[in-house]
């Protein structure tokens, strides 16, 4: 019999966020087995040496302000089924709250309803992965079942359905029953309101996708049905006055801004409390306490010397003690110059406590380095020689190499009982690009071009831009498991921010492929 296939310790998806921010997601997947899961992220930044990116233009503490990190615990997975019925469901355990005769925990009550407004959201997404798989087996020559389609797309949107019925029946006998704040009224109404909006946001959505499907049959049924639950939710919205209803005519405004806001408010409690501080503060304080203690003997000794050697009211004690201070000065900067460049090369630059919000245990250690040049691994310089330009680009042509190392420590006994169902941790990091920007030329130009048939002159529009590429090692270690995969992206920039992010594919051959003019 052959062991089942162990699960991936480490995930990752890089984005373009906006025309200035790219976005990695990384989600850490932890054992229970193992006490400590480590993870190790580098990323190299191959910048064009005309972009003027250096350690004096672009320092740690700019490159630091330029990343915002979230880190929250991943959603639970539960489909609709386990959500109407299993009892660690947060549908389920409001449900079992308000028929009991004892007083409500309002607070768990919050909690438990934005806990399920999350896994609720997700098992939503199920609807969107459905259609788009249906919709490329459309394309392929032997033609999907319909009627298959059919019935799993009516079987999510009832249980979706019934789903937000049950809550909002919790939420009439809850106010009905009980003598509740109304800070918790209005909790529970604006995760009524999220998850509302989520099924319009889903289920529109899937009727957009499905434009590459046929316009006859089944799938006007289906898209029928899908369009009914979006309208109804949107009636049901305007029935209780909300502001949270698409205008197809107006700029939306307050629908985005609410939106905006729900989702944030709802999905708070999956988000990490993070304690940053300096990593390496203590040990260079250390370090520089003791350059001064090396300085300060060098500057006692010579004043001993001079004691002997001259008279303490005589010009030459004077000169030699003046000369000794001088040069003790200038020992203890040059030290402390030393033992800086030394802790920036061996250790962390800061740290950062993960702590869970809710139990204020300590559930991780994240770390992270930012380092200016220094040696690239060789699977990364091999994965970047595919063409002439950019094999002699490391080695004629100058450009910066930024390398950022991110190191996370889980303690992963504590992940499963963080909260209910919730296994590992997601981590998003965005970076601004700004800073790569100023330097760049006019994004366009015009280029004369001579037409060949009656050889008038004219002018072509000519787009500049700029590459950086990213290339990013992933090291994860968990008990005698080791895993480390190499990615490499291109990202194209121009004065206005970021035009587009693209995969490179490694070619099979170990050879490398050469352009030929």
């Amino acid at each position: 019999m052959t062991d089942p296939p162990s699960q991936p310790l480490f995930w990752s998806r890089v984005d373009v966020h906006d025309k200035k921010q790219l976005e990695l997601k990384l989600e850490y997947e932890p054992s229970v087995g193992d006490q400590r899961s480590r993870y190790l992220v580098e990323a190299f930044l191959f910048i064009p040496s005309s972009l003027n990116v250096n350690a004096e233009t672009y320092p740690r503490d700019d490159f630091y302000a330029d990343i915002h990190n979230y880190v929250r615990l991943k959603t639970p997975v539960l489909d609709f089924a386990e959500l109407l019925q299993l009892e660690q469901s947060p549908l389920v355990k409001l449900e079992r709250k308000v028929e009991s005769l004892g007083p409500v925990d309002e607070r768990d009550a919050v909690y438990q309803a934005k806990l399920l407004s999350c896994i609720y959201r997700a098992a939503l997404r199920r609807v969107v992965r459905v259609v788009d798989d249906h919709c490329q087996l459309a394309a392929a020559p032997k033609p999907p079942d319909v009627v298959a389609f059919q019935a799993q797309i009516e079987s999510l949107t009832f249980d979706a359905s019934k789903g937000l019925t049950r809550f909002r029946a919790f939420m009439k006998k809850l106010f009905g029953s009980r003598p509740l704040q109304e800070k918790t009224r209005a909790s529970l109404r604006l995760v009524d309101e999220f998850m509302s909006l989520s099924v319009e946001q889903f289920f529109r959505k899937s009727v957009a996708d499905m434009d590459r499907l046929p316009r006859t049959g089944a799938y006007i049924d289906i898209r029928k049905e899908l369009m009914a639950e979006v309208i109804r939710e949107e009636d049901y919205r305007k029935e209780n006055r909300l502001k949270s209803v698409l205008s197809p005519t107006g700029d939306n405004e307050q629908y985005m801004h609410r939106i905006g806001f729900l989702k944030k408010f709802s999905q708070n409690i999956l988000f990490l409390s993070v304690r940053r501080q300096q990593a390496r503060q203590g040990v260079e304080e250390m370090l520089f306490a003791v350059a001064a203690g090396f300085a300060m003997a060098f500057a006692t000794a010579v004043a001993f010397w001079a004691q002997l050697r001259y008279a303490q009211l005589s010009l030459n004690f004077f000169l030699v003690v003046v000369v000794g201070y001088m040069m003790k000065d200038r020992i203890k900067e040059g030290l402390r110059r030393i033992f800086h460049a030394f802790a920036a090369r061996h250790l962390f630059d800061r740290k950062t406590v993960i702590v869970d919000p809710v139990t204020q245990r300590r559930v991780g250690l994240c770390q992270e380095k930012l380092d200016y040049g220094g040696p690239v691994p060789g699977e990364i310089r091999a994965q970047r020689q595919l063409d002439d330009i950019h094999t002699v680009s490391e080695g004629e042509l100058a450009e910066t190499v930024l390398r950022y190392q991110k190191q996370i420590v889980l303690a992963s006994e504590m992940l499963p009982h963080v909260s209910d169902g919730i296994s590992g941790v997601t981590d998003i990091v965005r970076l601004n690009v700004d800073h790569l920007c100023h330097d760049m030329d006019d994004p366009e130009y015009a280029i004369e071009y001579v037409d060949l048939e009656d050889l008038t002159v004219g002018r072509v529009k000519g787009a500049k831009s700029y590459e950086v590429d990213l290339a990013l090692r992933f090291s994860v270690g968990e008990g005698e498991r080791k895993e480390i995969s190499v990615q490499l992206y291109r990202l194209v920039l121009d004065r206005n921010g970021i035009k587009r992010l693209v995969r490179v594919e490694v070619p099979a051959s170990p050879s490398p492929v050469r352009s030929v003019a």
